[in-house]
């Protein structure tokens, strides 16, 4: 079972990406992975840095896909943007963060894109 959820996971993170790329996102990196976590998605959308978290679920999952990017989720993504914004040398640079969630069902794939915080 892990290995269909990890599968799961790195399509939701494909279709994530390519439905950005459609709203004229530019992802500059992928799964940004340091000791305090990792990035899903660090994008540009031509105003500022967007830091992706991507969830997807089945539709029969007991939380939806929005449900599991919650407040612990959320503070932690804000921390690592800070430092990939330092990191980079990007600091005082616009930026948001946002949660992408897929949900998987019979009838197709629903996509909700919704902002979390400004950074």
């Amino acid at each position: 079972m892990p290995d269909l959820r990890r599968m799961l996971g790195a399509y939701g993170e494909q279709l994530a990406e390519r439905a950005l790329a459609e709203r004229g996102w530019r992802v500059i990196a992928r799964n940004v992975r340091s000791r305090y976590g990792e990035i899903d998605l660090v994008c540009h959308d031509g105003k500022g840095f967007v830091f992706v978290e991507v969830k997807t679920r089945n539709r029969s999952s007991f939380v939806s896909a929005i449900e599991a990017a919650g407040p612990r989720k959320v503070e932690r993504l804000a921390r690592l943007a800070e430092r990939w914004l330092a990191v980079h040398h990007r600091r005082g640079s616009p930026s948001r963060l946002a949660v992408l969630a897929l949900t998987v069902g019979p009838g197709g794939i629903r996509a909700q894109l919704a902002d979390a915080v400004d950074t």
